[in-house]
């Protein structure tokens, strides 16, 4: 869409107000909103003004001015609003240089896309997430200097077997049984579906969604890939309605990696393939029908896995998931149709066009436009440096004897660890002023300061359990 026709669209759908969106650095949208009427053509260039100083991790308060420059290309009508609302999704522009905000996320992802064109290697990159989630009936939280808990709660929780739910039809899926079961079993299938509806009014190409293997409402839904910084858009999107379906119905989501304690976390693999002129690039004679291209991709990956962990699984809480067991791929090793290997490659057709790979380490709390361009990063390095990613692992890795499993690396055990191997290992996220050092610091610095220490600091509710008999 042009910028006439979004205020053509909008009018055709009657929209009375307008509501511009953004995504703050650690990843969440944020909004605000103007009548209809101050929807003109200049807005689309001149933009329009906000605090950035009250954003997380952006501007100090003595340069606090930004300007917001709506893509004309991603206007939507919300589902959610009363009143009929036209969306659109944002970058961000510094008022006096009017150059774009280098700590701006979707500003990153398009410069990964044009660093990638201009090495002339690939002109697309395309990224297809599979981003798992809870969908809960109950969350309850609080941290004080006294006292410290959490308590979810979900009707489907085999931790209800046992509740009076007047009456209680059992029906509740088994820790680690929760894949694919039919209704009654499974009793969000129409949640999900109402949430793929939606999507699909957002132009957001849905190829399935299932139930996932957790109990307590875990499931999946999977849009067919697209350019980078389109499905990272259709990501946050897909956050939005998901969030705001549940809401509709009494629930809430959460795409925290690892809510509920012995049973599997929510990842988000993520498949990825580069193309040029049309012509798949990953496709070849080699292992597994890769290319020698696809190869050195995966092989820088894998070589800056341990600082990506960083921007791909960003939460204290995401490595809780990245533990042995539970089939998250702690183990950085690449396999055809492996999935306990750290990259996969899916073997479900033999097209050339099909050939890809599936990163499984992310999780959905990431920001998904620093992820997906981190991760192309890490695998245009591996192009250009030509690193050889090693043998492929065909075995179950969580079979492996020691003295097997001593030389397969593996993902950082914390966050604190990831962010001490980007702090050492960036150089190849500086390429093209993609991410700058600044962006890098600024991200380091608030995860140490806002999520390491903040946890570190305060007693856990187990530890009284271990320690106060002491």
């Amino acid at each position: 869409m042009t910028p006439k026709d979004v205020i053509k669209f909008a009018a055709e759908n009657k929209a009375v107000m307008v509501d511009f969106k953004f995504l703050d650095f650690p990843g969440v949208w944020q909004h605000f909103s103007v009548p209809m009427d101050e929807l003109k053509e200049e807005i689309f260039e001149d933009g329009l003004g906000f605090d950035g100083s009250s954003i997380r991790g952006w501007q100090a308060i003595h340069t606090s001015d930004m300007l917001i420059i709506p893509d004309p290309e991603t206007a939507f009508m919300d589902p959610f609003t009363k009143f009929p609302t036209v969306s659109l999704i944002c970058n961000i522009v510094d008022p006096i240089t009017k150059e774009y905000y280098t700590r701006d996320p979707r500003y990153i992802a398009q410069k990964a896309e044009a660093y990638m064109k201009s090495i002339k290697i690939a002109d697309t990159a395309y990224f297809g997430p599979e981003p798992e989630f809870f969908v809960l009936d109950d969350i309850r939280f609080d941290q004080t200097a006294n006292s410290g808990y959490y308590f979810l709660d979900s009707k489907e929780g085999i931790w209800n077997s046992g509740k009076e739910e007047n009456p209680n039809l059992g029906y509740k899926p088994r820790h680690k049984e929760g894949y694919f079961p039919v209704p009654p079993t499974d009793s969000l299938e129409d949640l999900r579906t109402e949430t793929v509806l939606e999507m699909q009014k957002c132009n957001i190409y849905v190829e399935k969604q299932h139930h996932e293997v957790a109990t307590a409402g875990q499931g999946e839904i999977d849009m067919r890939f697209a350019p980078l910084l389109k499905m990272a858009d259709q990501l946050i999107v897909f956050k939005y309605l998901i969030k705001n379906v549940a809401k509709r119905h009494g629930k809430t989501v959460t795409f925290m990696p690892k809510p509920i304690f012995g049973d599997n976390g929510s990842g988000m693999h993520t498949h990825q393939s580069l193309w040029k002129n049309g012509k798949p690039l990953f496709a070849g004679s080699g292992y597994a029908g890769l290319s020698e291209l696809a190869l050195h991709y995966i092989g820088g990956v894998l070589k800056h896995a341990p600082a990506l962990a960083a921007i791909t699984s960003p939460t204290t809480n995401s490595y809780k998931r990245l533990t042995p067991g539970f089939e998250a791929p702690v183990n950085l090793a690449y396999s055809g149709r492996n999935r306990s290997a750290g990259i996969r490659i899916p073997m479900y057709s033999a097209s050339p066009k099909a050939k890809r790979i599936e990163v499984r380490f992310p999780d959905p709390s990431c920001n998904p436009y620093l992820a997906f361009a981190a991760m192309l990063m890490a695998g245009l390095d591996g192009i250009e440096n030509k690193i050889d990613p090693g043998e492929p692992l065909d075995k179950d890795i969580y079979e492996l004897g020691p003295e097997e499993l001593a030389s397969v690396p593996s993902m950082p055990a914390s966050l604190e660890d990831a962010l001490d191997h980007l702090e050492a290992d960036n150089e190849f996220l500086l390429k093209g002023d993609v991410f700058t050092q600044d962006a890098l610091d600024t991200w380091i610095s608030y995860k140490r300061t806002k999520e390491v220490d903040a946890l570190r600091l305060r007693p856990h509710p187990y530890e009284f359990f271990l320690y106060f008999d002491i």
